[in-house]
């Protein structure tokens, strides 16, 4: 078995977010705020296309995850972080719809990010069963979605009532 991540590997590249799921200090954090930052910078060029975009990098972590982690013992190694990204991108498609002010937009942004790593980091049900029980690149990604869509109740329900 080869070293991983082997960043020449365009999919352990990609997987690792060019190399930021090394980080040696809470990698899949580095990897969601950078997924957080990219996700803010796009939905202001490219407005409600981000719901496109994000399906798009969805099928493709998929795929990649599938991919980086078919020799790994470890299925769910903690350098790969793209499924961070998809993860918190589906928690922060909600505040184009319920946001109008630059202050909704970065309570809702600001919220979403400490509820997804909470999630993402404590599983609760069914969070933990997905993560012990699926090992392959759908299963990868799916703990971080269900974490994204815990985020989303969360967040849009506390962004509502502030409002």
């Amino acid at each position: 078995m080869q070293k991983f991540p082997n960043l020449k590997n365009p999919n352990h590249f990609l997987a690792t977010l060019g190399g930021i799921g090394l980080s040696p200090l809470a990698p899949g954090t580095a990897g969601t705020i950078f997924g957080w930052i990219i996700f803010i910078i796009l939905s202001h060029y490219i407005g409600m296309y981000i719901i496109i975009l994000s399906a798009g990098a969805l099928v493709l972590a998929i795929a990649i995850c599938e991919d980086a982690s078919k020799d790994l013992i470890e299925k769910d190694h903690k350098s790969i972080v793209i499924d961070e990204l998809v993860g918190i991108w589906l928690a922060m498609i909600p505040v184009l719809f319920i946001a109008s002010t630059q202050y909704e937009r970065s309570l809702y942004a600001f919220l979403a990010l400490i509820f997804f790593r909470v999630f993402d980091i404590f599983k609760p049900y069914p969070i933990s069963y997905i993560d012990k029980n699926l090992k392959n690149g759908f299963g990868i990604v799916l703990d971080d979605l269900v974490a994204g869509i815990y985020a989303v109740i969360f967040t849009t329900s506390i962004t509502l009532y502030l409002i």
